[in-house]
């Protein structure tokens, strides 16, 4: 079987289609709705091809018996003979045995089965384990990854689309600013809007009046927020980790990482090397390796080396020795780094 590697949205889209069910599938990643949805979509193709019996082995802690995956392969029901079988693993690290185990699973799926194989985020190490290595050979693997800020407008459009609702740019803007980093209360205020209005385009007033403020930050992600220069999402973003009494001491080691490595950049720049020469040992990926050359172009040095003496200055104020409210401190020192 060729392996497959697919988004959420596509593996509906191919389901939905009337698509045969795949006899393995891997579904991982850290956005949970999107995992959820993705294994939802499985299950009922599944049904729908008549895999009508079920069972599902969950892998907790190292105690777990992996003969018990050997039975559910080889064992034939007497009232079904198509099975959708389901293998949980939580913790993403399934051992030695377990990983001998699911390399013959990948190697030799069952007959007549659907498996599906739910993990959560693997890292590096994880997805060069021999183990996955196997599994993304012969399986469809389904990565549930993050909807990101600039991503978030065309998603909920698209999902607004599929209840046969339309919505402007700036409607979708204003919504992804009150939903940001919560897909799950995304998902519900979108579903939210198919009961509250009819069939048609939606203004900014009636997405202003019906959608919830529920966006959730994470600091992992607020640097890029003033690496990009936009002031308004890094004071939204703060208020929002404040608000939910994220410890400013995390805050502020954010900012000291990121402040430094743009001062390594720019040396790096002005020496002649290229960004994405540098990239692994500044750990810039994603978005903030698009963000961080043009940040440190518009910041410059001389700010940047003021901007550590102010994280320095903010440390002490965390720690009481210094007089000043630290998350005051954090937002100055934002505005000050995003200002164009």
């Amino acid at each position: 079987m060729p392996s497959q590697h697919l988004s959420p949205e596509v593996l509906k889209e191919q389901l939905a289609r009337g698509a045969a069910p795949a006899p393995l599938y891997v579904v991982f990643g850290d956005e949970a709705l999107l995992a959820l949805e993705a294994a939802d979509a499985i299950r009922t193709a599944a049904r729908a091809a008549g895999y009508d019996e079920r069972e599902v082995l969950t892998v907790e802690g190292g105690h777990f018996d992996w003969s018990r995956l050997h039975d559910a392969t080889c064992s034939v029901s007497l009232f079904a003979s198509l099975k959708l079988l389901e293998i949980r693993i939580p913790g993403g690290k399934p051992g030695t045995e377990g990983g001998e185990a699911l390399q013959q699973l990948a190697a030799n799926p069952p007959q007549d089965t659907v498996t599906l194989l739910q993990l959560p985020k693997l890292d590096k190490t994880q997805q060069k384990a021999k183990w996955f290595a196997a599994l993304e050979k012969h399986a469809v693997l389904v990565e549930a990854r993050p909807v990101g800020r600039n991503e978030l407008p065309a998603w909920i459009s698209r999902r607004l689309k599929a209840q046969g609702q339309q919505i402007g740019s700036e409607a979708a803007s204003f919504f992804a600013d009150r939903v940001e980093g919560n897909l799950l209360a995304a998902r519900q205020e979108i579903d939210k809007l198919a009961l509250l209005y009819p069939k048609g385009e939606l203004g900014l007033d009636a997405i202003r009046e019906a959608v919830a403020n529920v966006a959730r930050f994470d600091v992992f992600h607020l640097s890029e927020s003033w690496l990009a220069g936009d002031t308004a999402r890094a004071m939204r973003m703060l208020d929002g980790l404040e608000a939910e009494g994220e410890a400013p001491v995390l805050v502020l080691w954010s900012f000291t990482e990121d402040v430094r490595m743009l001062i390594k950049l720019g040396r790096g720049l002005k020496d002649g090397r290229q960004v994405r020469d540098m990239a692994g040992e500044l750990r810039l990926w994603g978005d903030k390796q698009r963000l961080a050359a043009p940040a440190v172009q518009r910041i410059g040095a001389r700010r940047l080396t003021e901007a550590l003496a102010e994280c320095a200055r903010i440390d002490r104020q965390i720690k009481g020795v210094e007089q000043g409210d630290a998350w005051h401190s954090l937002k100055r020192l934002a505005a000050s780094l995003a200002v164009r």
